[in-house]
């Protein structure tokens, strides 16, 4: 075969290019530490890599939505804590202002005084906001005041009338914080400050006014607790299936009587308040007896057991009634302005003996015993959230871990191989540029 001296050349340049594109591959790989630096070089590995990257960036991004939705639920946890330190500091001066033996009027419109203080201190954590400006209980309303005072409402507002609106809504909202769990940074305030239940939560109960001595307050010295749910099942089913003369109004009455200085009591129906109808027999009364929430219909014998007992203490005077009626939601603010209102109303006139003043005071103190449930419930979700992400976040962690295993295994370098590859491929590229000079050396006329 002839083989001219141009091939010899351009072979010779070939196999030095060669050698040199190869002896550069591996110079990248060694500089870079990868093994794959383009899709030719493993394009099974490469595809593979791809996948494991877009997760692994989808991963880092709830890694950072789950640090953001602890940072933000860290703040809303904090301001319920606030509120229930409040709670309890106000807790125990409604306490205090119960005994009415050591304080007179003076005293307690001090502390009504610290109520309305600690009024305003509550209106305050519950229009606060986090880092980005946005209202932490205005529910989707970010940028909207979540609490205000109504200005519908006269100076000094009725009793049971909250003296602050709402102006959020309830919607809660929600970051992806894994591939298959969206989770709550907020609560809604009205879900917070808005709806806890009355009374003992099932039902209230209050003070009626004496009917032979209207005056709006009962005469004698009992005190009605806020009674207790043995059965709340049988609760339900008597509420809903008692015949009562108004359904949409169901309310109980127990009336007091003093004959011959024996006491008794009877039950009557005021669901329709202009007509009571006695629904049970008379019963006799000892101070601080359980009076059992069991109804007949006189004369027949049918027997409704709502599940559920009063106790009452003290002396009950003719004609002094007790009222019981299912639980409603109350907002913190009505409980509070039912306080302050209490307080600053004298005690030891006739509308306000200090009975009167006693089971308004113990009934709002159950209100804000459940308001302070319902805050603890409240506070226990966010907990449960924040350790929600706390799993989730040892998760993602365990998982960067693996995509930056499987990332190593596909892309990283065998740096013996590839340091022994270097080197024998900078001998062959050697030897390739000494055999090119020798050979390009050589001529016919060397021997003529």
């Amino acid at each position: 075969m002839r083989i001219s001296t141009s091939q010899i050349y351009d072979a010779g340049a070939l196999n030095i290019q060669r050698n040199q594109s190869a002896l550069y591959k591996l110079q990248n790989q060694l500089s870079t530490g990868r093994r794959v630096l383009t899709p030719e070089d493993d394009p099974v590995a490469a595809a593979q890599a791809l996948i494991v990257t877009q997760s692994q960036e989808v991963n880092a991004q709830q890694l950072e939505n789950q640090g953001n939705a602890s940072s933000q639920l860290g703040l809303v946890d904090s301001q319920l804590s606030s509120l229930t330190d409040l709670l309890q500091n106000v807790r125990e001066r409604v306490v205090q202002a119960g005994n009415t033996g050591t304080l007179n009027n003076s005293d307690r419109q001090t502390i009504a005084t610290e109520l309305e203080s600690r009024l305003g201190e509550m209106l305050g954590i519950a229009n606060s906001q986090n880092g980005s400006g946005d209202y932490l209980f205005s529910g989707y309303q970010g940028s909207t005041l979540p609490f205000a005072i109504n200005a519908a409402l006269p100076a000094v507002p009725p009793a049971n009338t909250s003296p602050v609106g709402y102006f959020g809504d309830a919607g809660e909202r929600l970051l992806q914080v894994s591939s298959s769990r969206q989770i709550a940074v907020n609560v809604s305030g009205s879900d917070v400050f808005m709806n806890a239940k009355g009374g003992n939560g099932t039902f209230v109960t209050s003070t009626g006014g004496n009917l032979i001595a209207p005056a709006g307050a009962n005469k004698g010295s009992a005190t009605i607790d806020a009674g207790s749910v043995l059965d709340q099942q049988k609760w339900q089913l008597a509420l809903s299936g008692y015949g009562w003369s108004t359904p949409a109004n169901p309310a109980i009455q127990i009336r007091f009587s003093v004959v011959a200085g024996v006491t008794s009591y009877q039950l009557y129906d005021i669901s329709t308040p202009a007509t009571p109808v006695a629904i049970s027999t008379a019963a006799s009364f000892t101070p601080g007896q359980a009076v059992p929430l069991v109804t007949t219909s006189p004369p027949a014998a049918t027997v409704t057991d709502f599940g559920s007992q009063v106790v009452v203490h003290g002396q009950a005077a003719d004609g002094d009634t007790f009222t019981i009626k299912p639980s409603s939601s109350q907002s913190l603010f009505q409980t509070m302005q039912n306080l302050i209102g209490i307080l600053r109303s004298p005690v030891g006139s006739a509308s306000n003996t200090t009975s009167e003043y006693t089971n308004a005071l113990g009934g709002q103190l159950s209100n804000l015993d459940q308001a302070f449930e319902n805050v603890s419930r409240v506070q226990a979700t966010v907990g449960t959230r924040m350790r929600e992400l706390d799993s989730l976040g040892d998760t993602s962690s365990d998982l960067e871990i693996q995509y930056k295993t499987t990332l190593s295994k596909l892309q990283d370098l065998d740096y013996a191989k590839a340091i022994s590859d270097f080197t024998l491929q900078k001998t062959y590229l050697e030897a390739a540029q000494q055999s090119f000079v020798k050979i390009s050396g050589m001529s016919l006329f060397n021997y003529l």
